[in-house]
């Protein structure tokens, strides 16, 4: 058999564990992770290759009703892929019934002809008698091309995963050098990283309406320290108090969480120097959207 190479869509609701499971097939920080929903912005692009295969993983953002422009592009972003990719990955969690969320993206399944393999998440957390039904069950909406139970977080069955994965890529050369991991930015990577602590630590609608700019990333002379400067967009003035804290406590907090993942990342200590502006109704600015890299191209 030749070599195998192809790209696979990370598809699901928000919140079901779509980057979880990125950073456990990698073993790398790639896609942030956080409780909160509609964590993934952009489509991150994850590479693992081996001397049998090289797969791309695309995470998508989870589909969900849109409430802005930036909604609408995330869901855009994640309709499109499932018609560019060798594969989709459909994420669920072991619910014993199909709700409105995934009975729309069941529904724009069947629009394409994408093999779909469906992946149950968070097995970790119910019985098995669950985990068959929620199978039985979503069987029964769609013809899957095979399935696995997972817990991405507890690396259970992941493996497995990749294996089922691999045999349904079709042989190619490689699309990436082998020491590539992600086609994205360095400044991205960075500004996700940081955004990733604000969702870990601010209250529930101050994340979402927030942005991270990386203003400069320079490596010293010495070459054994990083300095980076970014700056954190809010749309409220109360949320940049939020921010901030008291005295700067919760700043300080963000940061020091951030340049410690940052410093695991670069190998090598990092100085990370944060700012916080407000820029109103950001996520209705179309060009600022394109500016960051949102906007989508209709005409593609």
């Amino acid at each position: 058999m030749g070599y195998k190479a192809g790209f696979v869509a990370l598809i699901g609701r928000t919140n079901v564990g779509k980057s979880t499971l990125l950073n456990a097939i990698l073993q790398e920080k790639i896609a942030i992770t956080s409780p909160k929903p509609q964590t993934t912005r952009n489509t991150i692009r994850g590479i693992l290759t081996t001397d049998e295969y090289q797969v791309i993983f695309v995470d998508t953002p989870g589909i969900h009703k849109p409430k802005s422009k930036l909604s609408e592009f995330m869901i855009e972003v994640a309709k499109r892929t499932l018609k560019e990719v060798d594969l989709i990955l459909y994420m669920i969690e072991p619910d014993t019934e199909i709700g409105p969320g995934d009975r729309y993206i069941i529904e724009h399944l069947k629009e394409v002809d994408t093999p779909v393999i469906l992946v149950v998440n968070k097995i970790d957390l119910v019985p098995e008698e669950r985990i068959e039904e929620t199978i039985k069950i979503f069987k029964k909406e769609y013809a899957f091309k095979d399935v696995v139970a997972i817990s991405a977080i507890e690396n259970k069955n992941i493996d497995l995963l990749k294996e089922k994965i691999v045999s349904l890529l079709p042989e190619g050369p490689k699309y990436y050098l082998g020491d590539y991991i992600t086609d994205q930015p360095e400044k991205l990577i960075v500004a996700e990283i940081i955004r990733e602590k604000m969702l870990h630590f601010l209250e529930e609608e101050v994340p979402h309406g927030v942005y991270v700019e990386v203003e400069s990333i320079k490596e010293r002379e010495d070459k054994d320290i990083i300095d980076i400067e970014a700056y954190i967009y809010c749309e409220k003035e109360s949320h940049k108090g939020i921010i901030i804290g008291k005295n700067g406590q919760m700043l300080k907090k963000i940061g020091q969480s951030a340049r410690q993942d940052l410093e695991e990342f670069y190998e090598r200590q990092v100085f990370l120097d944060l700012w916080v502006k407000t820029r109103k109704k950001w996520r209705d600015n179309t060009t600022l959207l394109k500016k960051l890299g949102y906007a989508i191209d209709k005409k593609t």
